[in-house]
């Protein structure tokens, strides 16, 4: 059978969204790209007539998109670093996915940190992290149910980080 590419989900979201910022709205730049890119919005206020900013090595700033959304419930948005900027520049964001809650509404901001050794400078409308939105369970699909204990008797158990090996 061939692969059409269609989508499973029959139904498309809207993303409602305000863009406050004076950066371009957040697009998806190809078909079948799971995320959009967020971008930075630097004033002049905080990053001076050339709207930029200096992370120094191993500093984390919130960095500001200018960015709100109405996701839809049963969704949520991650905020997850763009691969090019970890390496290429050392930049992450540091509590990656970061989670925007489907009944936040406020701005979307970047928790951004410099792995590098070098100082990484970041211009307004520089593209920092991208956003990809997904289905959630949410308190009203979940029953959260305490016991005495957990079994451990699956074929993996209580096996953590390392338990298939390196090779």
């Amino acid at each position: 059978m061939a692969n059409d590419n269609k989508p499973s989900i029959k139904k498309k979201l809207n993303i409602i969204f305000t863009n406050k910022s004076d950066n371009p709205d957040p697009i998806y730049a190809k078909a079948g790209d799971s995320g959009f890119d967020l971008r930075a919005f630097i004033t002049a206020e905080e990053g001076g007539e050339e709207r930029k900013i200096t992370l120094q090595p191993l500093e984390r700033r919130l960095i500001h998109t200018g960015l709100y959304f109405e996701l839809a419930r049963g969704t949520e948005m991650q905020v997850r670093p763009r691969s090019g900027n970890a390496i290429k520049r050392g930049l992450t964001v540091i509590n990656t996915p970061g989670t925007v809650d489907s009944q936040y509404r406020g701005e979307v901001c970047v928790l951004l940190i410099n792995l590098s050794l070098q100082d990484q400078e970041i211009e307004n409308g520089d593209r920092i992290a991208q956003a990809v939105i997904c289905p959630v369970f949410t308190k009203e699909d979940c029953v959260l149910t305490a016991v005495e204990e957990i079994s451990t008797e699956t074929e993996r158990g209580t096996d953590g980080f390392n338990s298939t090996g390196i090779k």
